[in-house]
Parts: structure tokens; sequence; C-alpha cells
């Protein structure tokens, strides 16, 4: 018998146009505490700079305000860019967190600066060296984390000791391969990049090394989900999520936009090919609709976890679309 699929939230804190970062925080505060009453399992914040439409830049901050707006979700990191930080900060940061707020606390780690190379490099000379250094410094934030650091001459308070699971994410063999050898859950980004998704979960389970926090492998996918009552105002609403991979191709900074009636007019058919293959792993529709296409999904990927991102440019729609996927997966489970 198959294990029930739990469902998390990837929120990006993407601001609306002409809406601003005070409104989109507490639209991110309404769909964590939503998502913390229907039962989701996790409520992950990415990390990205020099995006005025993207308000997740200190990610830190934002995870320990939805933490002390929940009561049971977990809350964490989808995810932090190691390279732009020192593990021990990291260490000290979540170890806070943790403390704060006991058994709620994820830290995703990601190797992309999680911006372009110019603001890389301003936010470390050194970032390139560092992301060179990803393994050895997942390892030495392992370190940190630990209770047998206690002899080391620097140490991570309040963090020695503290259970916060570590999650690698990538959107490549690289991230699978790492994943595999440290023994730990690994998660893809299939929201934006799902070309290498399920070859790299195959390769992440045939190599996978047990370890002291993990026995098996653990695999999540972080897809985008628009849900609404109908098929075609689920189609309707998808609009403003491939526009915004359509002015992220185009680098055209702009805010995630309104509906349209159709697409044909907006893009060409480059474009057209481009945001395609950045969104393959999107579902959207009905809650009939929905149960079909994710019940062959989580089948054929034979993941664990199933993490959403859902772009909608109305609040209310996006809130509506939360809670249909939580009955999706909720109708799927009792299948099972």
């Amino acid at each position: 018998m198959k294990n029930p699929i739990s469902v998390s939230i990837l929120e990006l804190a993407i601001i609306t146009q002409d809406s601003n970062a005070p409104e989109t925080f507490q639209k991110t505060k309404d769909i964590a505490q939503l998502a913390d009453g229907l039962g989701y399992k996790r409520f992950w914040l990415a990390e990205h700079h020099n995006m005025a439409h993207v308000a997740s830049t200190a990610t830190v901050v934002l995870i320990g305000y939805i933490a002390s707006q929940t009561q049971e979700i977990r809350v964490g990191s989808g995810g932090i860019m190691l390279p732009n930080h020192s593990p021990l900060i990291v260490a000290e940061q979540f170890g806070t967190l943790e403390t704060l707020y006991p058994n709620r606390i994820d830290l995703g780690l990601g190797r992309a600066p999680g911006t372009d190379q110019p603001t890389a490099e301003a936010i470390r000379k050194d970032f390139f060296e560092q992301a060179q250094r990803f393994p050895q410094n997942v390892s030495k934030l392992q370190d940190y984390f630990s209770t047998e650091n206690a002899t080391a001459k620097v140490r991570a308070f309040p963090a020695e000791g503290a259970n916060i699971p570590i999650w690698i994410l990538g959107s490549s063999m690289e991230s699978a391969a790492l994943a595999a050898a440290y023994g730990l859950p690994y998660a893809f980004a299939g929201h934006f990049a799902p070309r290498q998704m399920i070859q790299a979960f195959e390769f992440y389970r045939g190599n996978f090394q047990p370890s002291a926090t993990l026995h098996k492998p653990k695999t999540m996918a972080c897809v985008n989900i628009i849900a609404a009552d109908t098929d075609e105002e689920a189609e309707l609403l998808s609009t403003s999520l491939y526009q915004m991979f359509l002015n992220l191709i185009r680098n055209d900074r702009k805010g995630l936009q309104p509906p349209v009636p159709s697409l044909d007019d907006i893009m060409s058919e480059e474009e057209r090919f481009h945001v395609n293959q950045m969104t393959a792993c999107t579902f959207t529709g009905s809650p009939k609709q929905l149960a079909v296409d994710l019940q062959k999904f989580i089948d054929y990927s034979r993941i664990d976890e199933l993490m959403v991102t859902s772009p909608i440019y109305d609040h209310q729609a996006k809130l509506k679309s939360v809670h249909i996927t939580k009955e999706v997966i909720d109708s799927l489970n009792q299948i099972l």
C-alpha cells in the first residue's frame, strides 16, 4: 500500500501589479494561516535578490514572521542560497528560529545565487568560489548543528543539537548526486526547471547513502498548480503565470500581471516554446481535472511529498486555489 502524499506550499512573495511589499507580506500571512488550518505540511519561502517585484529577500526574517503567525505548519526556506551566506551565520539564524518555534523549522539549501551575477558579487565577492564549495559548506553547517561540535573552537549558538531537517534543493543531476551522497532529502524545482526532474529522482534513489538523519530516499517535487471551480476559470487565472515567465525571459521586471483572455497576441512562437519548457510541470483546472492529472504525476514521479506554488493575481482566487488543491490531495489519499 502506498503512503499518503503530503502537500506543502512554496511562496515566492511575488508583488502583483499596482501592489507593494506591505500588502504582499499581509497576503503571504493570509496564505500561510489558511494552509496551517487546512493541514498543509510545510510553508517554505524563497530567497531572491534585486527583483523589484519579489518580496522574499530577507528570507530568515520572513520565516520568523510567518512562524509567529501560524500554529502547526512547518515553516522553512525553499531555499537559503548557501553561497550567499556564511554557514556559521545560517546555523545561528536557524538555531534561533528552531529555539523560538520548536519542531517547526525546515532548512532547504540551494547552490544558485537567487539573482543576477552583479548582485551575487555585491552580496559576496567570493560567491562563485563558495558555489564550488557548496558540498563542503553543507558539511560545515551540519557540523554546527551537531552536539559533537561542542569541543570545536567555533561554535554556533543556539544551534548545537537543534533538530532542523536539512533538504538539498536543485534542478540538476549535480544536486541529486549531493543529496544522495549526504543521505539528505531532495526537493526538485519542477515549477521552473522540470526537464531533468525524473532523471534526477531516479539517480538520487539509486545512489542514496543512508545517513544518521535519513534511512531511505525522500523526494519532493515543487510544481505550479492553478486550481479553480471550473477548467475555464483556471485556464484564465493561469495566464498570469505564463506572463510571469514571459517577462522573466524578456528580463522585463514587472509585477505579476492580471489574467488576459488570450496569450496569442502577447508572445511569439519562440517565446511560447521557452515558456512552455519552463512551465511543463504546471497543473491547471477544476478539482476533477486536477485529481486525474496529479494522480498521474504522483504515480510517474514516485515522489514522497508535493510542494505547490500558485502565482495567481487575485488574492481571493489564490486562497481558493490553495483550498481546492488540499481537497484534491486529500481525496487522492483516501483512495490509497
